[in-house]
């Protein structure tokens, strides 16, 4: 039995009280255009301009597979950048999900998340244009944040 509450929803929109992170998966080659992203710019211009800054930046600032920037949108929702995957096309070394840094990064968002007293709310993060699965997803999520007692709620859309 998972400890995930599951909602049909826009993730953007999370119907919680209290402090929330929007969690989601970028890429580690600084674009941003396609897939859940679109959703967060219409909502919020700040998460865009931080992750650009932060790529841009790079040598200096951590960006890079397993890295998280927190991203404060409003007084109580921050919207966590989370690098979890290698590229945006899938080539010869298969889809550009990388669980191991989605793990990496679920561990970092795990401790923001106590820190702030937050819940953390999502779409099924690295099986979109990422290409991973839920299946490899899902235990990661669990292991990372359920077990350690922070309220995950994740959205399908539509």
């Amino acid at each position: 039995m998972s400890g995930i509450t599951y909602l049909r929803g826009d993730a953007t929109v999370p119907s919680v009280k209290g402090v929330k992170i929007v969690a989601h998966v970028c890429n580690d080659i600084g674009g941003w255009g396609k897939g859940f992203v679109l959703a967060l710019s219409r909502r919020w211009p700040e998460p865009e301009a931080a992750y650009r800054a932060w790529h841009r930046d790079r040598a200096a600032g951590g960006f890079g597979l397993g890295a998280v920037q927190l991203v404060q949108v409003e007084r109580y929702v921050w919207v966590a950048n989370m690098i979890g995957q290698r590229g945006i096309r899938t080539g010869s070394k298969g889809v550009p999900v990388r669980y191991e840094a989605i793990d990496t990064a679920l561990d970092r968002l795990a401790g923001h998340a106590r820190e702030l007293g937050a819940s953390v709310h999502m779409p099924r993060i690295g099986c979109g244009l990422a290409g991973g699965t839920w299946s490899r997803v899902e235990p990661l999520v669990e292991e990372r944040l359920v077990r350690r007692g922070i309220p995950v709620t994740v959205y399908d859309h539509g």
